[in-house]
C-alpha cells in the first residue's frame, strides 16, 4: 500500500506541478474573482487528473489503445478551447479597462464556485497532456504501484491528494496577486499577460505537438 500511495503522490506531482495553460488560467481566474472561487476550479482540475488516474488503474492497455485514436483530436480541441479562453479573455479585460466608469452596472457576474469548477474540470479532461501522461501510466506495467483493490484505491487517491494540494497553492498565489493588483491597470496587465500565455501555449501546440 506504501508503494501504492508513493506512486499516486508521484504521478500527482508530475501532471500538476509544470504550470501550463491550466495553471495559468487557475491563477488569472482566482486573482480576478475570489479564492472561493479559485479553490473550486482548484478542485476541478484535481478531479479531473483523478479520474484520469482512475481509468489508468482500471482500463489497463486496452484503455490506451481506445485512446490513442483520440489523441489528436483532442489536441486541436484543446487548442481550440485555449485560444477561445484568450481571446475571451483578452476582450472582457479590454472592456472593462476602458468602460471602468460604467463597470459596475455592465460588468458581468464573476462566474460561481460551481461553474468555475465545471469549467475547469472540462478543459482539464480536454488537456492532452493529462491524456498522454495518463495514458503511459496505463502502458506502464506496475506503474500504479500494484493490482489489489486498495492498492488501486489508494493510488488514485494519492494522485488526486498531490493535485489537489498544488492546484490549491496556485488558487492561493492567484489570490495574493489579485490583492496585490488591485487597480484597473494592474488588473488589465495581469488579464492580458495571462491571454498571452495561453495563446503562445496554443502555438507551440500547433507547431511542436509532442
Amino acid at each position: 500500500m506504501t508503494t501504492a500511495l508513493v506512486a499516486g503522490l508521484v504521478a500527482g506531482y508530475g501532471i500538476a506541478i509544470p504550470v501550463g495553460a491550466v495553471g495559468t488560467y487557475l491563477v488569472s481566474l482566482t486573482a480576478r474573482t475570489t479564492l472561493r472561487t479559485g479553490a473550486a476550479a482548484a478542485l476541478g482540475v484535481a478531479s479531473a487528473d483523478g479520474l484520469y488516474a482512475f481509468t489508468a488503474v482500471l482500463g489497463g492497455s486496452a484503455l490506451a489503445a481506445l485512446l490513442r485514436p483520440f489523441l489528436e483530436p483532442l489536441r486541436w480541441l484543446s487548442v481550440l478551447v485555449l485560444l477561445a479562453l484568450a481571446a475571451l479573455g483578452a476582450i472582457a479585460a479590454l472592456r472593462r479597462h476602458r468602460g471602468h466608469r460604467a463597470a459596475t452596472r455592465s460588468e458581468p457576474p464573476p462566474p460561481s464556485p460551481g461553474r468555475a469548477y465545471l469549467g475547469l474540470l472540462g478543459v482539464t479532461l480536454l488537456n492532452p497532456t493529462t491524456v498522454i501522461y495518463f495514458a503511459a501510466l496505463v502502458l506502464g506495467a506496475g506503474g500504479t504501484g500494484g493490482t489489489g483493490t486498495v492498492e488501486r484505491t489508494a493510488f488514485v487517491l494519492a494522485a488526486f491528494a498531490a493535485s489537489a494540494s498544488w492546484q490549491l497553492l496556485l488558487a492561493g498565489g492567484g489570490a495574493l496577486l489579485g490583492r496585490a493588483l488591485t487597480g484597473p491597470r494592474g488588473r488589465l496587465i495581469t488579464a492580458l499577460v495571462s491571454s498571452a500565455v495561453m495563446t503562445a501555449l496554443a502555438v507551440r501546440m500547433v507547431l511542436a505537438p509532442e
